[in-house]
């Protein structure tokens, strides 16, 4: 993955409503979500849903595909895994193997970061 690449794939998930679409269309899997059910699981009107989702099909984060009146979006696991290698390819003295965690570990709850006192 070139550098051009990471950066506008950082850039895309660096807003919160893109992040929150790419880590649910990452949970829903290959198959995706309808872009309406995308919208309903973040309450999130449709044509801001439709900017946000065309923001990281342009970093291809994420594909789309027409089933009837219905786009069903659905992450790229291709770029994710190559975004995942770039960042972690010189880790541990160039071993990224014996410090990278799985590709998909199993998931835990998130937690609510603190703000810490400035």
């Amino acid at each position: 993955m070139e550098q051009i690449d990471v950066v506008a794939a950082l850039a895309a998930l660096a807003q919160g409503h893109r992040l929150a679409a790419f880590r649910l269309l990452v949970q829903a899997g290959h198959q995706g979500l309808a872009a309406g059910e995308v919208a309903a699981a973040l309450k999130m009107a449709p044509n801001t849903l439709s900017f946000h989702l065309e923001r990281l099909r342009q970093a291809r984060l994420v594909t789309f595909e027409r089933h009837g009146r219905s786009l069903v979006y659905a992450a790229r696991f291709d770029t994710m895994e190559l975004l995942l290698g770039y960042l972690t390819d010189n880790c541990c003295g160039g071993h990224p193997e014996l410090c990278a965690p799985p590709a998909c570990p199993p998931a835990k709850p998130t937690s609510k970061r603190k703000k810490e006192p400035v």
